[in-house]
């Protein structure tokens, strides 16, 4: 077995961002120092929190970058600083295990979507191209270095990030938001848990949901589902040319055509027409008109205040205007990512 280098990604909020942004950087990063020490209890020799502004580089420069200053004989653990929050211990020990092979194996909590990849034989990470994001290594470990690549897909708990600050009160860790920026949404959990437990009424669920989080409340809430499962690669970008035969089409959405139609205004209409409650996630709906590109949507602080269905605190138009729809309907809705709509609607059902 060789020792194991974990490394802890942690972009600190771009300057000038706003006091949503830095509560997300506050929640991940006692989360990042969390993960620190549980990582080093847990066997790892070598464990660093990686701190630094954003900047132009993509993830596979950072990547590589971070493998010129790991030891040859070492493997390697990486991982975002908001990344497996609700990790428990056997998660952890799984990652440096399959770390400290020294084997061409790799494990992530997704291979899709990855946020933590354990690699046996680290050195091959000096050769890694210019991955736009950390979603693509497992893909070209396994189709490019010729690498063993497992997952932990089953574990729900790893599939949970925090991109919002709306996540940190899902999974109730460390932020320092308001308490009174919190309020709505904080009665919206209230209200779609009594939801859930009525067998009379239904969920609405859309976006980047899961089979296996379907199969979960069917079982396991007492309300009706509707589902709308859309774009779940919507991060995970391809390795192929972009005008090659496995060229990806433009992001659509069936609940961003309807709002081509209706606009904006007419989301929480829509939504009551069909449930009795409903979480959707919003990326789609921004890929859906702006494109894939982050780059292109509303300020990280827009979307952030749209999770909190604080709309007066949205700039973008379109953006505010679905916001206040969603917060004004007759039925609760909550607005976020790809945790709200995936593992996070476990913690949104238990909820009391």
């Amino acid at each position: 077995m060789q020792p194991v280098t974990v490394r802890i990604l942690h972009p600190t909020a771009a300057p000038g961002s706003g006091e949503l942004a830095a509560s997300l950087e506050a929640a991940r990063g006692q989360n990042a120092a969390r993960l620190a020490r549980r990582f080093g209890k847990a066997g790892a020799v070598d464990v660093r929190i990686d701190m630094g502004s954003p900047d132009s580089r993509t993830f596979g420069q950072r990547l590589r970058e971070l493998a010129a200053g790991v030891a040859a004989a070492a493997g390697l653990v990486v991982l975002g600083s908001g990344a497996i929050p609700l990790a428990h211990r056997r998660d952890l020990s799984d990652l440096l295990e399959a770390a400290a092979s020294g084997e061409r194996r790799a494990l992530a909590n997704s291979f899709y979507s990855a946020d933590v990849v354990a690699v046996g034989a680290a050195a091959i990470l000096a050769s890694v191209p210019d991955l736009p994001s950390d979603n693509a290594l497992p893909r070209w470990l396994r189709e490019h270095a010729g690498y063993r690549v497992d997952d932990l897909r089953r574990r729900w708990r790893l599939a949970i990030d925090l991109d919002s600050p709306l996540d940190a009160i899902l999974v109730r860790r460390g932020s320092d938001l308001d308490e009174g920026l919190a309020r709505l949404v904080r009665d919206r959990l209230a209200r779609i848990g009594e939801v859930v437990r009525d067998p009379a009424a239904e969920l609405l669920v859309a976006g980047r949901t899961s089979a296996a989080t379907l199969r979960w409340l069917e079982r396991r809430t007492a309300s009706r589902t509707r589902a709308l499962s859309e774009e779940r690669g919507l991060r995970a970008i391809g390795l192929a040319p972009a005008d090659g035969p496995r060229a990806q089409r433009p992001p659509r959405s069936v609940l961003g055509l309807l709002l081509n139609d209706r606009g904006p205004e007419d989301l929480g209409p829509i939504l009551a027409e069909l449930g009795d409650a409903a979480a959707v996630d919003t990326r789609v709906l921004l890929a859906h008109r702006l494109g894939a590109d982050e780059a292109g949507w509303p300020s990280a602080e827009d979307r952030f205040a749209s999770d909190l269905l604080l709309a007066e605190r949205v700039e973008d138009p379109w953006l505010r205007a679905l916001t206040a729809s969603a917060r004004d309907s007759t039925i609760p809705i909550l607005l976020g990512a790809h945790t709200l709509v995936g593992p996070g609607l476990r913690l949104v059902a238990r909820r009391r």
